[in-house]
């Protein structure tokens, strides 16, 4: 039978046996009226009171928004935040892209991700973990570091934090307070939320709340310095706003996430013996960092030494920003990278998503099908695939005409879990 995975810009048809198990999340509709819904959530906030009603006309406001590998619609958000503090003056806005650990936006995506209106008149700026000239300290973690953050972000008046809110790998959901910490945090920082020991503990994974380190870490940084309001969105496989959740940081956070793991929280009754999967499409499938994401949702239902078939576009490449390339150098096997990673002298930007792939690689074999070369796909320690039909045919001489297969084309926007596990 024919089914299509999100890649790229477009999608990519594929035949799969009739047998397959489609595992999509449960559809919805985008809402009607997008920016109504969005007003009414801006007018009537959970737990806080109207946004217009919280900034004055004086205050200098930060907004935070998702970078480019995120489809966050802050093209229509940013602006419909900005008719509501219409008494604000332009001037006294800036706009923040939390980028993270990932690279700069470049003026023309600026452009892609807010539109021209929005970046020709306000102040628009990246975030820079590694400059310490632009942060700052506001106390120390917990978890055994010191806390720096954006300085602009810091030094508002008012804080609005935008986003996504879509099951996360290792964080449970995307979305709130991830804005924050990582999005405009410092790498020392960043460094703690994503070393060995935290990526590893068995509750840092999708849909999972209850006792996450990285979900407890990144919201004891943003109570430090938190966003007075927060803005976050789902959407559906078009990208269309499903639902709106503004307000209070956490209330309004966790409102969301029960929202989304109803829908997108997929059991299945066992695992298979190979996984299809997508990276949800642009942006979400821009480079080969991002990709990890869905061969992380097709780890969850796979059988140990089965196979993964991920298509993630990648027209960003490995991407070009931090060590991942270089990390996956450094050993020639994925047991090899995952025990010098879990080696507590070893400490490397980037080595969360190698730990994450490793851990997939140990499990599964991994295909790719992407616009990358043969030769990067093969350093990732990666099967390189140009035709998945012609795959699956050669899988079936390695586990029989009973094969079972499951496919996930919308990717890490359904996670699929084995009932009972």
């Amino acid at each position: 039978m024919k089914t299509t995975l999100l890649y790229g810009k477009g999608t990519l048809s594929i035949e799969v046996p009739d047998r397959s198990t489609i595992i999509e999340p449960n559809h919805l509709d985008g809402l009607p009226e997008e920016k109504q819904a969005v007003q009414q959530a801006l007018r009537n906030p959970i737990g806080l009171p109207p946004l217009a009603d919280m900034v004055k006309s004086t205050d200098k406001v930060a907004i935070v928004i998702s970078d480019i590998t995120r489809p966050t619609p802050n093209e229509k958000l940013v602006p419909w935040i900005m008719e509501e503090l219409a008494h604000v003056p332009e001037a006294n806005f800036v706009i923040i892209n939390g980028t993270g650990t990932h690279r700069d936006q470049t003026a023309e995506e600026f452009v892609q991700m807010l539109g021209a209106p929005v970046v020709d008149r306000i102040r628009v700026i990246n975030h820079h973990c590694h400059n310490q000239d632009e942060l700052v300290n506001v106390g120390r973690s917990e978890f055994g570091c010191d806390v720096y953050l954006n300085k602009e972000y810091v030094e508002a008046d008012f804080r609005i934090v935008t986003g996504f809110i879509e099951p996360h790998f290792f964080a449970g959901f995307s979305g709130g307070p991830k804005g924050i910490m990582p999005g405009i945090a410092g790498i020392e920082t960043i460094l703690t939320f994503h070393n060995a020991r935290m990526i590893g503990d068995p509750l840092s994974t999708w849909g999972n709340m209850v006792n996450n380190p990285l979900q407890n870490m990144t919201r004891e940084v943003n109570r430090l310095c938190k966003p007075h309001f927060m803005l976050n969105v789902t959407l559906n496989k078009s990208k269309a706003i499903t639902q709106v959740f503004a307000g209070e940081l956490f209330e309004a956070h966790d409102r969301g996430c029960a929202f989304t793991k109803q829908h997108a929280m997929i059991p299945v009754e066992s695992r298979f013996d190979v996984v299809i999967t997508s990276n949800s499409g642009y942006p979400l499938d821009q480079n080969l960092y991002q990709a990890v994401k869905g061969m992380s949702a097709a780890h969850q239902i796979v059988k140990e030494g089965g196979t993964i078939i991920c298509a993630s576009e990648c027209s960003d490449g490995i991407p070009n920003h931090g060590n991942y390339a270089e990390i996956l150098q450094l050993r020639k096997t994925p047991q090899e990278i995952l025990d010098m990673i879990n080696d507590g002298s070893f400490q490397k930007f980037d080595q969360w998503q190698v730990q994450k792939q490793a851990v997939i690689q140990v499990w599964a074999d991994v295909h790719l099908y992407s616009s990358l070369t043969d030769e990067d796909v093969e350093k990732a320690m990666l099967h390189p695939t140009h035709n998945i039909e012609a795959t699956l045919q050669q899988l079936l001489k390695k586990y029989g005409s009973e094969m079972s297969v499951a496919v996930l084309p919308l990717g890490p926007l359904t996670i699929p879990y084995v009932r009972g596990e």
